[in-house]
């Protein structure tokens, strides 16, 4: 089983909630939708709302730095021969980047109430990012141990994993004419949390020439509930769901604010996703390698063996003693420039965000074209300069329903992508 393992923990394990994605900056800028306040808590919206599960919002993000979005997802769709591929082998970095971000709507709603705007929302997120050297790939090729001609020596290989459950409350309110505030608070259910790290694995042929050598220095955090490691002759070799539960609790803030510098300027910014989890100690997994060992062809390994050799007992981790541990989340600082003209009916407008994650931080600056010739239509059209390239994008908005892109698809060799659709229930009056 070559598979992708690092990643396809995290794919396989958390499947069912990447089915919806957090919203598109591309609709930073369209006044009156209440879908881009979840990057924004001080935006307030023409109306009230009610977003209910599916038709409330759904959307998919993924990004690399190397591959395309075709060659991601055949590298978990296809067989082993896919790795033989000298056009995927050589459109790969040295380190490979890819990452999952996504949230799901359960429910949300938001109201006018006194001075200002009311919101409640229940979700899900998932945040994951792996780093994959390219040196795996050379292994993942090499085949039979038997006839391997060069050693092996594959290093910061890695993955994060967090993915959680939030309840949260907002408010935003006009201090004045020109400034608005918001902000929301956010209970936090951990629903699991795995760190696995491969600092050095390095796999090379005895003197003797006649078996190879295992040395691991890798260390696994899984604190995930109904998550159990599985052991054979002392060694993790697997990880066993049973059943879903929380195993951490936490807290987290959104804080946000708007300024009209003139009356066609407009100024913002926000701060994302500030906050932690506290894992409990009975919910977490610790494991740690100690391994520098020779294994003989026949007697400590057969031919199936070879090929299953990517799966944990390669990495040689043993069980520690179970720990209490804390996470932080990944925060993302949004920054944003407005210009309207023609009585309001179009803008030009400038986003920058930065999202810090756990191992890689992300960097976007986005130009925004935008037409909204009344409060039932708006659209957006977008163009955004990434860490290794550049994209197009859109977002209409025709009432209720919303639907658009960061990153349009330009083929297979596209390295990010995303869609999103929504369609909201209005709520109560007009804003005045």
């Amino acid at each position: 089983m070559r598979k992708f393992l690092l990643l396809g923990i995290c794919v396989s394990f958390l499947l069912p909630a990447i089915a919806q994605a957090q919203q598109v900056r591309s609709s930073y800028f369209m006044e009156g939708s209440n879908y881009r306040m979840s990057l924004n808590p001080s935006f307030q919206p023409t109306k009230g709302f009610v977003n209910l599960p599916g038709i409330g919002g759904t959307s998919t993000e993924l990004s690399t730095n190397s591959v395309g979005m075709h060659d991601l997802f055949e590298v978990f769709a296809s067989d082993d021969d896919y790795y033989n591929s000298d056009k995927f082998y050589n459109s790969l970095k040295n380190m490979n980047e890819a990452n999952i971000h996504a949230s799901t709507n359960i429910l949300s709603m938001g109201a006018y109430k006194g001075k200002g705007f009311w919101t409640f929302n229940i979700g899900t997120r998932v945040d994951a990012e792996g780093n994959i050297p390219k040196s795996m790939f050379d292994y993942l090729r090499a085949g039979d141990p038997n006839y391997w001609d060069t050693n092996f020596d594959i290093r910061d290989e890695k993955l994060r994993v967090n993915a959680y459950i939030e309840i949260g409350g907002g408010y935003s309110s006009a201090i004045n004419e020109r400034l608005t505030v918001g902000g929301r608070a956010k209970l936090l259910l951990g629903a699991g949390n795995i760190g696995l790290t491969i600092n050095n694995l390095s796999l090379s042929k005895n003197n003797m020439g006649n078996g190879f050598q295992i040395i691991s220095d890798a260390y696994l955090e899984s604190s995930v509930k109904g998550v159990e490691l599985e052991e054979t002759n002392g060694y993790v070799t697997d990880l066993e769901y049973n059943k879903f539960g929380v195993s951490g609790y936490g807290a987290g803030f959104d804080l946000g604010a708007n300024y009209k510098l003139t009356d066609k300027l407009t100024l913002s910014a926000s701060l994302l996703d500030l906050g932690f989890i506290a894992w409990s100690k009975s919910g977490t997994q610790i494991a740690e390698s100690d391994k520098n060992t020779t294994l003989t062809p026949g007697s400590d390994y057969s031919m199936e063996d070879a090929e299953n050799v990517i799966d944990f007992e390669l990495y040689g981790l043993q069980k520690k003693e179970n720990k209490a541990r804390t996470t932080s989340l990944s925060p993302t600082l949004v920054l944003g420039g407005e210009y309207a003209f023609f009585n309001n009916e179009l803008s030009v407008g400038l986003l920058s965000t930065t999202r810090f994650g756990k191992l890689h931080n992300h960097s976007e600056l986005t130009l925004s074209a935008n037409y909204r010739p009344n409060t039932f239509i708006n659209a957006s059209l977008t163009y955004s300069m990434l860490q290794g390239g550049d994209t197009f994008g859109f977002v209409i908005r025709i009432g209720q329903l919303m639907l658009g892109t960061d990153y349009i698809y330009l083929g297979k060799n596209s390295n990010h992508a995303n869609a999103f659709v929504g369609l909201s229930i209005p709520l109560g009056k007009k804003k005045e």
